[in-house]
């Protein structure tokens, strides 16, 4: 290619053209908006013009007759602008470009066009520009509102509410974002993405519209280097101050700028909230098309790479906008967009972010991607795309299951599975994924992770056992739907016989059960139906679909920014002071009252109420540890009255303002009043030492089962602690006795810990784990017991392990696909746990008369005992039960005329279910062929037992007791089954008998007789 250098795929380098009229050609496919279809759009052009664009496209020399070919520069600028002089239009930028910019100076060098590069190129633009650089948020938010990270602002929409303080006025950000609202279009557009990263920067009340618009033209023109007649600019229709920026003083011309409706260009959180005009940067993929009727909607032309979104009104319930008091900046540029304009490829999928999962897929399956079809690529994209997902997504804490996020990875994990099989991917021939595919695909999507996110890389050994473990589980599901297409496929077959000739259907239904439960593609289910000359209703099929996708549509996938009352308490009410770390007692100031949620000025006797203090030592539930409990006291002074609150949980809200939540059991409590805040220490002895033994039961788990085990989770409660970790099995009870024995040898050798605060960056360096769901800024508390265990945590701990005096697992289960619990107590709460065990242990010693050790071994021998007397009671009772059947066999009757057949109904008592059984096999050998019995007991209250037993000939007859009983049964309220020729069933109406034997009477004699006669 002409002005490309070639290197492997996996690095892009751009070199000038020679041609004078461009230094760079911009080939591709564009469709759509930032990121998955837009950081606010509620529809989408779908025009799916897949196009080569591999031709070259120079930059023509003119534009509306006298564009580039009148370039002159001028050093009032950095930015090229249109400059007005008389008839002459001229572009101009700064002094530190002496030539026309249709030489692209500087372009000599060679521009390195890798996505790695282009993120790091966006980001330290930036950075030399006053913004900090902070790293990308998770993809699992801390915002309740929202599943999984879905856009670049979301870490930051505290402050955008004013929730928290601004920590820094401007940041710039790389942020991993998950959205799978239109997963069905993942691969069959060029730049549909479940996983995609959102290139942001941000201003927090600091620059605005000016510099914002200014700093993008200059990073896509300079930075990037893309050709000025390959840009055009969308604003709000009615944003008249954008486009005097955009045209008047960064030089865009008035052509290029087109004013878009509230429906393209107006962005809001939600009914309420934040809100403001949005102005998009567009590349032009085909500027041959001239200017005249332009649609920046024509997704075979446009690709919109760059959103900059002014935040500068509050809309209010009424609809009306109101100015914002601290205006913001938020944007986004989608990197796999300008990767794909940088490298001159078709589609986002083809560019060095994702074409090398491709690859390995391709390789795996033995075909070329290049030499594919449409819909073999297509298959193969969607793999590079899921594969990235599920990666980052499992890394990030999130682990396949039926609910919530975990449904998005096992969704993801499944589709590629069955898309791969479509393929014909072959299994792992290296054997050491126990024959899957999808791990050794996973594996390159690690190795291409470095520069996103370090800590992939770290847990590589737990993304690839736990996507290994999920392909295993749904291959097996695939094979039960395999057997249920054959079943569906022969009851399809049987109805069409049934309806003399008719052509045999699977409904569209059963093909959508398939495809939903079982993992099927469609095109897999109409392949082997076609092979048993069975058609689909791929109509029924596409309105279960449509169904589907309707409620997936519909899931929330916006980022809500509304302004709450909360918002003018964060103004009005500072920080709480947390001196809780030094002292279980403090005295602070009433700084305000809440009653259900409402500002009130006092609170009297008998109310429950939130209080805000200036300061306070209660600690207030976070990072798995239950808030502190106690009391806050005002002394009686200048005639005020005495006033008690007891308090029991306190809560962080609007940043770091510590909410008290109580009851005033005595007095009225006013703002402003000065109360003695006092902690539970008891309580808060126990959380200490709860919370520095789940420190010491992490450690020992990684010890012992592997430090690849993370924690999913935890709680510090009073009464006892549990730790949630990943693991795909159930620990041995050899495992767990380690783990207890480890951690009370350290609680045995009383090291004293040791708490810093320190930067994140020297906490991580250190090799401090980061506790799960926790957000953490600049500075950290590091927690740490020398030589055993180092974390980043902010709850209370023990100053030495040997105040927790011991510990105790409880229980380990399983609470979720890969994910283990452990419950476990220490200190006081083990000793609360261990006396009663003691105290039954000792009365069982007691009644046994024999010493504790030799208590199993007791109860062993007496358990023995019981189960040889229950064998000879029921043997006894069977004997019992063919003493009284060789009695009533005498009362058998005949019936038929051909065939004489004895027929034996009766009542046998008391007779349990076992020796009931006995009495039949009895009674039908003692009649001899052919016969048939039926007996009926009621061995206990509310039970019913019957049994059916039918000899050889009268089964040739067609009479069969597994079909016989269950009327019968129903009579009794109950149900049974069994083989053609014995059967028995149970019931819950025992007074009902006497009639369900008579029915088996007369049915008996009624069928029997039709047969033999």
């Amino acid at each position: 290619m002409e002005g490309v250098k070639v290197l492997p795929r996996n690095y892009y380098c751009l070199k000038p053209s020679s041609s004078s009229s461009s230094s760079i050609n911009r080939i591709g496919i564009g469709i759509g908006r930032i990121g998955n279809g837009g950081r606010r759009k509620k529809h989408q052009h779908q025009h799916h013009h897949h196009h080569n664009h591999h031709h070259h496209h120079h930059v023509p020399k003119t534009l509306n007759n006298n564009f580039l070919s009148n370039c002159t520069f001028d050093s009032s600028s950095i930015f090229p602008y249109w400059h007005t002089s008389g008839a002459r239009n001229t572009w101009t930028t700064s002094s530190a470009l002496s030539q026309p910019i249709t030489q692209q100076q500087g372009m000599e060098q060679p521009f390195d066009v890798s996505g790695d590069s282009i993120r790091s190129r966006f980001l330290h633009f930036y950075a030399n520009r006053g913004h900090k650089i902070l790293p990308s948020a998770s993809l699992v938010p801390h915002d309740p509102t929202v599943l999984l990270t879905i856009a670049g602002m979301l870490q930051f929409k505290p402050i955008f509410l004013g929730q928290l303080p601004t920590q820094v006025p401007r940041a710039t950000t790389a942020q991993r974002c998950i959205r799978t609202n239109d997963i069905d279009n993942v691969g069959r557009t060029a730049r549909h993405h479940t996983l995609f990263e959102m290139l942001g920067n941000f201003s927090f009340g600091d620059y605005f519209k000016k510099d914002a618009i200014k700093w993008a033209w200059e990073l896509s023109t300079l930075e990037f280097r893309l050709p000025v007649d390959r840009l055009f600019v969308s604003i709000y229709e009615d944003d008249d101050e954008s486009f005097q920026i955009w045209h008047n003083e960064v030089g865009v011309p008035a052509e290029r700028i087109k004013r878009m409706g509230e429906e393209d260009n107006f962005w809001t959180s939600g009914v309420t909230g934040p809100c403001g005009p949005c102005s998009e940067i567009y590349y032009d993929f085909h500027p041959e098309r001239g200017l005249v009727d332009v649609d920046l909607g024509d997704d075979s032309r446009f690709i919109e790479f760059y959103n900059l979104v002014f935040m500068q009104y509050n809309k209010k319930d009424d609809g009306s906008l109101e100015p914002l008091k601290q205006k913001n900046i938020d944007t986004g540029l989608g990197l796999e967009r300008m990767a794909q304009i940088l490298q001159k490829v078709p589609n986002n999928y083809e560019t060095d972010l994702i074409y090398p999962i491709i690859e390995k897929a391709a390789e795996l399956a033995g075909i070329s991607y290049v030499l594919s079809d449409d819909t073999t690529k297509l298959n193969l994209k969607v793999i590079g795309d899921h594969i990235r997902a599920i990666v980052f997504l499992i890394s990030d804490g999130v682990v396949p299951s039926n609910i919530g996020r975990g449904y998005v990875v096992r969704r993801l994990i499944r589709r590629a599975v069955r898309i791969g099989r479509l393929l014909g991917v072959k299994r792992d021939v290296r054997g050491n994924h126990e024959g899957t595919f999808l791990p050794n695909i996973a594996e390159k999507a690690i190795e291409l992770s470095s520069n996103i996110d370090p800590d992939v890389k770290t847990r590589s050994a737990r993304i690839l056992e736990e996507v290994k473990r999920e392909e295993l589980r749904f291959v097996q599901t695939l094979e039960r739907g395999e057997k249920l297409l054959e079943q569906m496929l022969e009851d399809a077959k049987s109805s069409a016989n049934e309806e003399n000739g008719a052509v045999a259907c699977l409904s569209g239904k059963d093909a959508f059960l398939l495809y939903d439960t079982y993992g099927f593609p469609v095109e897999i289910t109409t392949e082997v139906a076609t092979e048993r000359g069975v058609t689909i209703d791929m109509k029924g099929f596409d309105i279960e679909m449509e169904n589907q996708r309707r409620q997936s549509q519909a899931a929330h996938n916006v980022v809500k920014l509304e302004v709450e009352d909360g918002s003018n308490l964060s103004q009005n009410v500072p920080d709480t002071e947390f001196v809780g770390y030094d002292t279980l007692n403090a005295r602070a100031v009433v700084e305000s009252l809440l009653v259900n949620g409402k500002l009130v000025l006092q609170v009297s006797e008998g109310n429950d109420v939130e209080i805000l203090l200036n300061r306070t030592p209660f600690y207030a539930e976070s990072g798995g540890q239950v808030a502190d409990h106690g009391y806050l006291s005002v002394a009686e002074a200048e005639n005020k009255q005495i006033a008690v609150v007891e308090i029991k949980d306190v809560r962080k809200s609007l940043g770091n303002k510590f909410i008290h939540k109580g009851t005033i059991r005595k007095g009225v409590l006013e703002i402003g009043a000065q109360v003695e805040a006092t902690v539970d220490s008891k309580l808060r002895q126990r959380a200490k030492v709860h919370h520095t033994a789940t420190h010491l039961l992490q450690a020992a788990l990684k010890e012992v089962i592997g430090d690849e085990t993370s924690q999913a989770g935890s709680l510090v409660a009073f009464d006892r602690l549990r730790f949630d970790f990943n693991f795909h099995r159930p620990l041995t009870d050899s495992e767990l006795e380690k783990i207890e024995g480890l951690i009370n040898k350290w609680i045995g050798d009383a090291t004293l810990l040791e708490t810093k605060v320190m930067s994140l960056v020297d906490a991580k360096s250190a090799g401090a784990i980061a506790m799960f769901g926790e957000k953490y800024g600049e500075e950290v508390r590091v927690v740490e017991v020398p030589g055993v265990s180092m974390e980043l945590c902010g709850g209370t701990h023990v100053n030495s392990t040997s105040e927790i005096r011991a510990f105790k697992i409880i229980s380990e289960e399983g609470i979720a696909s890969g994910i283990r619990r452990i419950e476990a107590v220490a200190g006081e709460a083990y000793i609360e746990y261990i006396n009663p065990r003691d105290s039954y242990l000792k009365e069982l010693c007691s009644s046994l008369k024999v010493k504790a050790e030799d208590v199993t071994s007791r109860v062993e021998n007496l358990l023995e005992e019981l189960r040889s007397a229950k064998t000879e009671v029921s043997a006894l009772r069977a004997k019992v039960a063919v003493s009284k059947a060789s009695v009533i066999a005498n009362k058998a009757f005949e019936v038929g005329t051909s065939k004489t057949i004895r027929v034996l109904v009766e009542s046998m008592d008391d007779t349990d279910a076992d020796a009931l059984k006995s009495a039949a096999e009895h009674v039908i050998d003692t009649l001899g062929d052919p016969a048939a019995v039926f007996l009926g007991s009621c061995p206990g209250k509310g039970k019913v037992s019957l049994v059916a037993a039918f000899s050889p000939s009268v089964v040739e007859l067609g009479v069969q007791a597994g079909k016989f009983i269950g009327p019968i049964a129903k009579v009794c309220g109950g149900g049974g089954g069994g083989r053609s020729n014995f059967a028995q069933a149970g019931g819950r109406k025992p007074e009902k008998l006497s009639e369900a034997l008579e029915k088996a009477r007369v049915d008996l004699v009624t069928i029997l007789s039709e047969k033999a006669s």
